[in-house]
């Protein structure tokens, strides 16, 4: 049998292990029962854009070997702004696909165009701002800056995201998806930049998880009546 001092100091592992680890156990059940009852195309606002988005013909268009371009040409893209065309080449640089003129940056009205283009018509534009940097528990971190941010007149706080640089419509932002952020934040453990899923803290917490659990299976062991009643007629 397990000597008595020994079985308290399990028991004293196991119960202060168990208050430790005992909050974010909590936090990992209600996240991941949070990502099993959401659909994921909610979470990415889907139903808020339109889809799909019909595309646009144009004519009289340039080679895109005729633009003012230094650089060999890898990659093209024939993007709409505003009801015009425009090459996107290289994923550096823009230009008229009708004049080859490069395009430095777009508008805020243009940028307005672009979001009208991709959410739904019914969506009513509350107000547009330019940002230039982010921080790392940002909503639209990761992902081209500058940038304009169009906000709309919604209870789920929309909010559509267009690169100033090449015009492109990057991501919309609502309450359900900032809801699935942060407990994706508490589930992984990264509060630092939310989408690292090897932190070293999760990963001591999942070692510690497994102690506590290894721990119960002893104190389990080492009291149960019908285990001492086996090892009795063992001998």
């Amino acid at each position: 049998m397990v000597k008595r001092k020994t079985a308290i100091k399990i028991r004293k592992a196991h119960r202060y292990l168990g208050i430790f680890l005992g909050i974010q156990f909590l936090l990992w059940t209600i996240s991941g029962m949070y990502f099993s009852w959401t659909d994921i195309d909610e979470i990415h606002g889907d139903q808020f854009r339109q889809d799909p988005i019909e595309p646009s013909a144009f004519t009289d268009l340039i080679s895109p070997s005729e633009v003012n371009l230094e650089e060999a040409i890898v990659s093209v893209e024939l993007r709409e702004i505003d009801g015009k065309p425009f090459y996107w080449i290289n994923d550096k640089k823009l230009f008229d696909a009708k004049t080859g003129k490069e395009k430095k940056a777009i508008s805020e009205n243009e940028a307005l165009k672009i979001a009208e283009r991709n959410m739904l018509p019914e969506l009513q534009v509350k107000g547009i701002e330019r940002i230039e940097q982010v921080g790392s528990h940002s909503e639209y971190r990761g992902r081209p800056l500058p940038a304009y941010v169009i906000s709309y007149e919604t209870p789920e706080n929309i909010k559509a995201y267009v690169s100033e640089k090449d015009g492109a419509f990057q991501t919309l932002r609502h309450r359900d998806w900032r809801w699935f952020d942060f407990l994706w934040m508490t589930h992984t453990m990264d509060y630092e930049s939310r989408d690292d899923f090897n932190t070293i803290v999760l990963r001591a917490f999942s070692l510690l998880g497994l102690i506590t659990v290894l721990s119960g299976f002893s104190l389990w062991y080492i009291s149960s009546s019908t285990i001492r009643k086996i090892k009795k007629r063992i001998k």
